[in-house]
């Protein structure tokens, strides 16, 4: 996730702001298209976002690990389930973001994951200022295999 190995404190915000923003407009996506969720204003969302980011941060992993074998059986389908119930927790945490029920909560983390995904996919491919494109070696031509001259047997490089 992270493209340098040492970032600044700017870079770093940035990213995070970025990451906060993403996550917004996957709860707004949620909003418009689950007719069981709904946000009264701007505020409420961003706050929404907010709160499911650090849920998503420091609450899912360990719901994860305790729900493993389940997660394991099911292949993967229980997540959407984590993912539901962390999306009616950040509804009983912020005043104006309300979900209607566990069905709404499950399509709405669907939506949330696929745009989440689409999203983020899409800011991957966009080249970061400071990577450096490829130098002119990573498109050299590999060296030929040398044949031995005939009659004599193979030729060892050292």
């Amino acid at each position: 996730m992270n493209p340098e190995p040492f970032q600044t404190a700017g870079q770093k915000l940035r990213e995070w702001v970025i990451r906060w923003l993403l996550m917004a407009i996957a709860v707004w996506m949620s909003d418009f298209l689950v007719s069981g969720v709904y946000t009264d204003d701007w505020p409420s969302l961003l706050a929404a976002a907010l709160i499911l980011g650090i849920l998503n941060a420091f609450v899912k992993p360990i719901l994860v690990m305790v729900a493993m074998p389940l997660v394991v059986l099911t292949l993967g389908f229980m997540l959407l389930f984590i993912n539901a119930f962390l999306l009616l927790l950040t509804a009983k945490l912020v005043p104006g973001f309300h979900v209607l029920g566990f069905g709404s909560a499950m399509w709405a983390s669907l939506v949330i994951s696929i745009v989440s995904m689409i999203l983020g996919n899409s800011r991957k491919t966009i080249q970061h200022p400071s990577r450096k494109p490829p130098t002119a070696e990573a498109y050299a031509e590999p060296t030929p295999i040398r044949k031995p001259p005939p009659g004599k047997g193979p030729i060892i490089d050292v």
